[in-house]
């Protein structure tokens, strides 16, 4: 059976009901709803679990109070925590959630940013067949260095799935370039593939230009209109799966776990999309954004 490997962060989301964001000077009253453990990595873990697949949560565990709290909860959880280390503290974010379900997020970053190549001492990289990775651990040049040498040295036939992240325009063109290489799976929305590769050209093209350099499927979600996919023989838009959106948080790390449990199981990319979509619908049903919560 295949592995995946979930490479990533761990934070503490602090999550905040407002009725709006502030505008610059402007002040607006929230309504605290509580502290969760999430992170990209690990909701993405959590959806690829409830999927029924095996994988490993990837992710460095540091010292202070707020790795304390991801330490705990993973015990409370049983996963194991491959990744203990010193030298900061886990990161955190304050969460804005409107009454729409949108979130917002301020950022705090910590170990999750000091990638060493010690840390990849700790497991054995041939013993997986999936790979996932975010934007979010791309922008810093040395952590993205350290990740993908270890991930050069993968078995030839195994798949990276790249989540390009909100914050794909912090991470410098030399480290986009050497994500676009073969075995690299591109998973990002329609500001994230503009912002890979610029210019005026459709949706088709440049998930065709993408796919190019990766020959591998390129995926783009489409927010309400669901998610088009470009895998070489076969493309088009897969409809989304409609239901009551109580809280976004997780929604697209949900629907990239979805993404690699589908492959993993050995179904098609559009259905492994389909998929994607199902456990995404469920996520924003329910005010975590983990779908662990559900096992």
């Amino acid at each position: 059976m295949t592995r995946s490997l979930i490479i990533g962060a761990a934070f503490v989301d602090v999550l905040m009901d407002v009725p709006k964001l502030p505008t610059t000077g402007e002040d607006v009253s929230g309504k605290f709803r509580g502290n969760i453990v999430g992170g990209s990595a690990f909701n993405v873990y959590g959806a690829v679990k409830y999927a029924g697949q095996p994988a490993d949560l990837f992710v460095p565990v540091g010292e202070g109070q707020y790795a304390d709290v991801v330490r705990m909860e993973m015990a409370r959880r049983k996963i194991p925590v491959q990744l203990s280390v010193s030298g900061a503290d886990n990161g955190w974010d304050i969460s804005f959630v409107e009454p729409n379900g949108e979130r917002s997020f301020l950022t705090v970053n910590g170990i999750e940013q000091l990638w060493q190549d010690a840390w990849f001492q700790q497991i054995n990289i041939a013993d997986y067949d999936y790979f996932y990775m975010s934007g979010y651990e791309m922008e810093t040049e040395q952590a993205a260095d350290v990740i993908l040498r270890a991930l050069a040295n993968r078995k030839p036939e195994t798949l990276v799935v790249f989540d390009a992240s909100p914050r794909i325009q912090y991470i410098p063109q030399a480290t986009i370039k050497r994500l676009l290489s073969p075995g690299v799976l591109i998973h990002c929305n329609e500001d994230e593939i503009n912002a890979i590769i610029p210019g005026e050209s459709s949706l088709e093209v440049k998930c065709h230009q993408i796919f190019s350099k990766t020959q591998a499927s390129v995926v783009v979600t489409l927010g309400e209109r669901g998610a088009y996919f470009f895998a070489g023989d076969d493309s088009g838009t897969v409809a989304p799966i409609r239901s009551k959106v109580v809280n976004t948080l997780g929604a697209g790390d949900t629907f990239c776990g979805g993404l690699i449990a589908g492959l993993a199981q050995g179904l098609s990319v559009r259905s492994a999309v389909t998929k994607a979509n199902e456990l995404a619908a469920l996520v924003v049903e329910q005010e975590s954004g983990t779908l662990l919560d559900r096992l």
